[in-house]
């Protein structure tokens, strides 16, 4: 834990494992990291990515705009295999967030690995753009792990990606869309939101 802190305050990419497949973080407010992670992924900057607390609270306690539904949403969900599209009011992490700054991706594992973890992230799948997820750290590209400053290695993974959910307008009019269906199928969604 202390050593992926160290990395990523460091200005490092590291590559780790969340509670779907295997990652890369870096520090969503640097520049120099951001570029670094989407050359390593060899993914467009223009394409959004999204930041990842390891703690509920730390989360929470960043995204203070939230509305009382859509908060509560957040709660039913995270920690999880989720990544939840959140309102953006405030404009963090703009890093993160591409072309669309008044929406920002935000991810809560459940990684007992990093629970201890404090500093937020941003984060992507340990893929080459387009390419297959990686559920073991042996299954990440060669290339990719040559590239970054630290591996973990937190063994093998359920290597279904996490499911995207849109809560732009739950607040408004009680409405979520599933951008991506990954490791939390719909029904469940539908359970957790209503």
């Amino acid at each position: 834990m202390n050593e992926f802190e160290r990395c990523i305050a460091d200005g490092g990419v590291a590559l780790f494992p969340a509670d779907t497949v295997y990652g890369l973080a870096c520090d969503p407010e640097s520049p120099q990291a951001v570029g670094r992670l989407y050359e390593i992924k060899g993914r467009p900057p223009e394409r959004p990515a999204a930041v990842m607390f390891f703690q509920v609270g730390a989360a929470l306690a960043a995204v203070t705009g939230l509305g009382p539904r859509t908060r509560a949403a957040f709660e039913r969900l995270l920690p999880g295999p989720v990544t939840l599209v959140l309102p953006n009011p405030d404009g963090l992490f703009p890093l993160a967030c591409g072309p669309a700054p008044e929406r920002l991706g935000l991810r809560v594992p459940d990684v007992p690995l990093l629970a201890g973890v404090r500093r937020p992230v941003m984060q992507s799948s340990a893929n080459p753009s387009g390419g297959a997820d990686a559920r073991r750290l042996e299954d990440v590209d060669p290339g990719i792990r040559a590239a970054v400053d630290l591996e973990l290695d937190g063994g093998e993974l359920p290597g279904t990606p996490s499911t995207v959910i849109d809560l732009s307008d739950y607040e408004s009019a009680g409405e979520y869309t599933i951008m991506r269906e990954g490791a939390l199928d719909a029904g469940a969604v539908r359970v957790a939101l209503g």
